[in-house]
């Protein structure tokens, strides 16, 4: 299996696993934030609301995740809910005394991604308390995410939707290059660039914004200025029309 099918296969892979949810509408939240980033296998431990998969909140919530909602399956405990998983993750805004060592998400999503042997879930706890100890302990890391320490607690589909990006970002890179606005087109020869600082510096004398005896560093910072933007030909062009129409309402005395 080469290295591109191994990360891909993370979308196959990661489960996430919600314990005892108190809110349809958050479950409905969750598989929409998993759907955005390619993920569909959803688990429900012991749910606090009734028909949370079909729940008319959940269903809003999901904005189109109607499909995860569908494949997800609600059980009883967490070792149900962990079956076929060999690697347990808790996520909590809470440290404990005594927990499994606390990974990042970051780190979390590039071991996730990196292992193609590993079967992932993700284990998120209720909106109000969160994750029992018990719970926590019995997983092989507890994922912490970095907040803002005078108000770290994020919401369900919050956290889920963090947690759902680092491991995309894993899987396939964040698959956004570089890229300008709208349309392209020519880009300015040095020639033409040369000719426009030209004519634009009779321009500014004209106008006495720049004084030819004592220039300073004007043009050396309007040379910078422009460098950044990647000139095109039709652009440079617009700026010696507009030079020469200084130029024609004040003549170079």
């Amino acid at each position: 299996m080469n290295p591109t099918q191994t990360d891909t296969s993370l979308f196959n892979r990661l489960r996430f696993v919600l314990v005892e949810t108190s809110r349809a509408g958050n479950v409905g939240s969750v598989a929409r934030a998993m759907k955005t980033m390619g993920f569909s296998d959803l688990v429900l431990v012991a749910p606090k609301c009734e028909n949370p998969l079909t729940d008319p909140e959940a269903v809003a919530f999901a904005s189109g995740a109607i499909d995860v909602l569908g494949r997800a399956r609600i059980v009883a405990d967490v070792q149900q809910a962990l079956d076929g998983c060999n690697f347990a993750a808790a996520v909590s805004a809470r440290l404990r005394e005594f927990s499994p060592p606390v990974w990042a998400p970051r780190a979390f999503a590039a071991h996730a991604g990196s292992q193609p042997d590993l079967r992932p879930a993700i284990v998120f706890g209720n909106e109000r308390v969160g994750l029992p100890n018990g719970i926590v302990e019995g997983c092989n890391v507890l994922i912490n995410i970095p907040a803002n320490p005078d108000y770290s607690s994020l919401n369900l589909s919050q956290a889920a939707q963090v947690l759902a990006y680092e491991a995309r970002l894993a899987a396939v890179g964040d698959g956004v290059e570089a890229r300008g606005v709208g349309f392209h087109g020519e880009s300015a020869s040095v020639t033409q660039v040369d000719g426009m600082y030209a004519h634009l510096e009779q321009a500014l004398v004209a106008i006495d914004f720049l004084d030819a005896d004592n220039p300073k560093k004007l043009m050396p910072r309007l040379k910078r200025l422009f460098a950044r933007t990647g000139l095109e030909t039709e652009e440079v062009n617009i700026l010696r029309g507009i030079a020469s129409a200084i130029l024609k309402a004040r003549p170079p005395r």
